[in-house]
């Protein structure tokens, strides 16, 4: 893997191998001691223009995990504020020998734009760009979902005849259109459920069936429920009447969440607005994943990194991990 840019890239192999590799990462996570030599001597770079808290923390513990040094940059406070270009910045850490850079960009298009250019010779990690794409992100709802259907079973599996149903900001959501375009190369089915206002003006070339009814999707019976973030940073017009109705037509509340089928799961990509789009009671029930997406972060993380700088796998590098 060179660059990890956008899950419509990933073929189904390649996701599948990054979901293993991932597995085998957390497999390492609950020894005494969690750190790997693999990437010893390479250079990390978290290339931050946006704020952020857990994506970047978790790309620090997994680099760091796998012994790389890591240099955290953000846009506040250096002289991006001052105007460097991203090419000027890209040079510089070029000057510095990073070996991978994770871009975090408010601008849809950067983090290919850095990785084509030939400003630098690092691989390029996607850690979110604009209302694009944000792959790793994906990778880790799809892992969460695989394990918790699956469990110990899980390895080689892709998601096929997995029904998942994704609710809320598609309009904004990079991890809506990274998560559609990944499930659906594991085999899931993908439905899209949002008031009309905050789906996409054309999403008829995606592989999805789009829902304006919360209750009826639920009654469908999905085995994955994926809670979007209302952007209200994003947003600069009036897509809903009000919170208090966005929430009564779309929330996930106590009611819907016992209307769900047995076994089935909640997810949500973080941060939360409880009381917007889920209630205190889903985001803290069992059903929920959250706090398990989180800790699968790291080790999906570590997964890409490792495949970035560290190449195929050899049979005793696998037997290593494990």
């Amino acid at each position: 893997m060179r660059h990890l840019l956008d899950t419509h890239d990933l073929t189904r192999a390649e996701a599948l191998e990054i979901l293993d590799v991932a597995e085998d990462m957390a497999d390492t996570q609950r020894r005494e001691v969690k750190k790997l030599p693999t990437l010893r001597g390479k250079t990390v770079v978290n290339l931050f223009f946006e704020d952020s808290t857990r994506t970047r923390i978790s790309f620090e513990a997994a680099a760091k995990r796998l012994s790389a040094d890591v240099i955290n940059f953000s846009a506040k406070g250096s002289s991006v504020s001052k105007g460097e270009s991203l090419q000027d910045t890209a040079q510089t850490l070029q000057a510095m020998g990073a070996d991978a850079v994770v871009i975090r960009h408010g601008a849809s298009g950067a983090p290919r734009t850095l990785a084509t250019s030939g400003w630098i010779t690092a691989g390029v990690v996607n850690a979110g760009d604009g209302t694009h794409a944000h792959p790793t992100q994906a990778l880790l709802d799809a892992f969460t979902i695989r394990k918790r259907l699956f469990g110990a079973d899980s390895r080689g599996r892709g998601l096929d005849g997995i029904r998942v149903t994704i609710v809320g900001d598609v309009l904004h959501s990079r991890v809506a259109r990274s998560n559609v375009w990944l499930l659906h190369t594991l085999g899931a089915h993908v439905t899209l459920v949002a008031p009309p206002t905050l789906v996409p003006q054309d999403v008829s070339g995606w592989p999805v069936e789009v829902d304006y009814d919360l209750d009826r999707a639920i009654a469908a019976g999905p085995d994955a429920l994926m809670m979007l973030r209302i952007q209200l940073e994003r947003m600069n017009a009036a897509y809903f009447p009000t919170e208090r109705e966005y929430s009564r037509r779309y929330g996930l509340d106590a009611r819907r969440l016992d209307a769900l089928p047995d076994g089935s799961i909640v997810l949500h990509p973080g941060p939360m607005n409880r009381g917007l789009e889920i209630s205190a009671e889903a985001a803290d029930s069992p059903r929920s994943t959250v706090l398990e997406q989180v800790a699968n972060g790291v080790s999906v993380r570590m997964a890409v990194l490792y495949l970035l700088l560290a190449g195929a796998r050899t049979d005793s590098e696998k037997e290593d991990l494990r």
